[in-house]
């Protein structure tokens, strides 16, 4: 995929500029506090090659999905954490009270060559969402040079990913955007040997379009969560009260018939009669009517790690937790498969972690982000680029 990156354009060009940079800042805040700052630390690298060349950098986020503006869904104290992020060094981080009008353009006005403002929640005004004419016009005002660093708002048409961006004359690639969309370009194209896919999590219907990307291509694809429990069902298996998808039972049957013998699928499970049973069983095989499996049981975790973390090279991808592992008794496949990606990068092989619960099961697993590849910002858009379908926010870089 052709894209031109921040690091195409003359260092020159940037000089006293205003750059409109579209990042992901949908981080959790809680009590005025910013959580996990993953995202945030993903767009320094851009933000420091554009101050340093000179350029006013603008940012702008959504956070949540609030229904106008209100003090919970404020991007103030994501302000914060990014000045204590880049504080050691000389950049000035200053915070807009809105992303349009009047008041931020007097904001930009004064802002001196190197200097970041963050523009107040685009999702404030419910014209960002409806990629809204007039709303674009008023972003595209602000700026000379238009970003995009988030990979992950990019399968959206909304005003800052899409509509606005069609208005610069110059429209760029941030360097996070640009690793996520080499990497899975790879994925799809051309998979380092053997390749195999990790997939997890509860809903089977938000990675068919995927799956049907990467079953031809991957030497294994590996399922687990409740995700597993359609699969297993499609085979015959009682599954109990587990969680099952019958609307895609045909697709997952069809799946199994062409592509089975690459398919790995749980052989026991750690079941429970609910999330909240304080005794849960290790059952192998057929899961009793009245419980529900939680977590991938001892025998598939040896299976599936030994799969993973062989020392053999190749890519490997995951998406998706192998059980419910917020709770303690059902974490044990999530953390153990965690644990296996680190030591397959360890042994040379490419590995990309993909969707936020993952990268919360890496932490929880104590596996660092520099023990993989790369750990993906998207969730939903990584799984529509794996699927092929229209990415509105990097096409439009592409023109």
């Amino acid at each position: 995929m052709a894209i031109r990156t921040i690091s195409d354009l003359e260092d020159s060009k940037y000089a006293g500029k205003r750059v409109f940079v579209r990042v992901d800042f949908n981080v959790s805040v809680s009590n005025g506090s910013v959580g996990e700052d993953y995202r945030i630390r993903m767009t320094i690298p851009t933000i420091e090659y554009l101050t340093k060349r000179g350029a006013k950098v603008i940012l702008a986020s959504h956070l949540g999905r609030p229904d106008g503006p209100s003090q919970k869904n404020s991007l103030e104290p994501v302000a914060r954490r990014l000045k204590e992020i880049v504080g050691r060094s000389r950049m000035c981080v200053r915070f807009a009270n809105d992303c349009i009008g009047p008041a931020v353009e007097n904001e930009i006005s004064q802002m001196n060559a190197g200097d970041i403002l963050l523009l107040e929640n685009l999702r404030f005004h419910k014209e960002e969402e409806a990629n809204d004419l007039e709303f674009c016009k008023k972003l595209g005002h602000l700026a000379d040079i238009y970003v995009n660093d988030a990979f992950s708002t990019s399968h959206r048409k909304h005003a800052s990913t899409y509509g606005a961006a069609k208005l610069f004359d110059t429209r760029l690639a941030g360097l996070n955007l640009k690793k996520e969309v080499d990497y899975l370009s790879m994925m799809v194209t051309n998979p380092v040997r053997p390749f195999k896919v990790l997939l997890g999590g509860a809903k089977i219907k938000d990675k068919i379009g995927a799956l049907e990307h990467l079953l031809p291509k991957a030497d294994k694809v590996i399922i687990g969560g409740a995700a597993a429990y359609t699969f297993l069902k499609a085979k015959g298996v009682r599954t109990g009260k587990s969680l099952i998808d019958n609307e895609h039972l045909p697709w997952v049957t069809k799946a199994l018939a062409t592509y089975g013998d690459k398919i790995m699928l749980p052989t026991d499970h750690v079941a429970a009669y609910s999330p909240d049973d304080k005794s849960v069983t290790m059952v192998k095989g057929d899961i009793p009517d009245d419980m529900a499996g939680f977590d991938i049981g001892n025998e598939t975790i040896d299976r599936y790690s030994a799969e993973v973390g062989i020392g053999n090279g190749g890519m490997v991808f995951w998406n998706g937790p192998m059980g419910m592992f917020e709770v303690g008794a059902f974490a044990n496949g999530t953390i153990t498969i965690a644990k296996s990606i680190a030591l397959a990068y360890w042994r040379g092989a490419k590995t990309l972690v993909g969707g936020g619960d993952t990268l919360e099961a890496l932490k929880k697993a104590g596996v660092a982000e520099n023990e993989v590849s790369h750990v993906s910002t998207g969730g939903g858009a990584t799984l529509n680029f794996l699927a092929g379908d229209e990415m509105p926010g990097v096409a439009i870089l592409e023109q």
